[in-house]
């Protein structure tokens, strides 16, 4: 008599140790708490790229969302938990920004290859007239020269919606000097705090400050982490940061619900100008 095939057991089979996703993508939210029904929708209605880090039916990716704190302070606490858990991309997302539906599908082809450190995608002041939050050189105004839809390389691009290596991550992040945040050690990989000095030419006392991103990218420039991170031809870039502008994201205000830009140009919204022609109309 022939012994009949046990079926194998699926629970034990199918075993989380077994089938664990990796940790490929870590995407956080720095927020005060409260955020804009239409932002959840967009945040959480994104369609899933095939062969996505599934984990399960309600958590299908890693989130990182420190509440309540200063933005470099809870940008610094996910840089912690990228590093520590190894992840291979961090994705940020702010609460104001709202990003296309498909924004996951096209960030995850960037993903695939692997060659782009850094890539945003498109947004805009909360202004009307808006204004492109993409800069090529210090102090030069935001940059123009470009149709809606297009890949466009700069030196500054912003974090409202920005995939970054997580080898760039960790590569500032074995020279960021420690510090404490509510009682977590962390590192400053981020930063916004004002400095000052004297200029030895003028004896003139000087300041300057800006926002944690402008102020990343200039420090991964400055400080040779392409290299470090394994990118080296990204040291020899004049623009390397990628703002790809097929990926609208509308900035939304959060007492109003206020999407911005309010309006476009016809003729710059379906890529047949550049912006800096469609400056005209306004």
């Amino acid at each position: 008599m022939k012994k009949s095939k046990q079926v194998p057991n699926l629970t034990e089979t199918l075993t989380p140790a077994k089938y664990k996703a990796p940790n490929r993508l870590c995407i956080s939210t720095p927020t005060v708490g409260t955020v804009r029904m239409e932002w959840v929708n967009a945040r959480f209605g994104q369609i899933i790229p095939c062969s996505f880090s599934l984990v399960d039916m309600q958590s299908y990716m890693n989130t990182n969302a420190p509440i309540g704190y200063q933005l470099a302070d809870a940008e610094n606490l996910t840089a912690k938990f990228v590093v520590e858990n190894k992840f291979d991309w961090f994705l940020s997302i702010e609460d104001d920004n709202i990003p296309p539906l498909d924004m996951l599908v096209k960030m995850n082809q960037y993903m695939i290859r692997g060659d782009v450190p850094v890539v945003s995608g498109i947004y805009f002041t909360k202004s009307d007239p808006p204004e492109p939050i993409i800069y090529r050189g210090m102090g030069q105004g935001h940059y123009a020269d470009w149709k809606l839809g297009e890949k466009v390389w700069a030196d500054a691009i912003p974090f409202g919606c920005c995939l970054i290596s997580g080898k760039l991550i960790k590569a500032v992040w074995n020279e960021s000097p420690e510090y404490i945040v509510n009682g977590q050690v962390t590192r400053r990989v981020f930063d916004n705090e004002p400095t000052g000095y004297v200029d030895p030419m003028t004896g003139g006392w000087m300041q300057s400050s800006g926002t944690t991103d402008l102020a990343f990218f200039k420090r991964v420039v400055e400080g040779h982490f392409f290299s470090k991170a394994g990118f080296p031809e990204y040291e020899k870039m004049e623009h390397p940061y990628l703002c790809d502008t097929s990926i609208f994201v509308r900035h939304i205000d959060r007492a109003t619900g206020i999407q911005y830009p309010i309006s476009l140009p016809k003729d710059f919204a379906e890529g047949r100008i550049t912006w800096k022609e469609a400056l005209a109309s306004f």
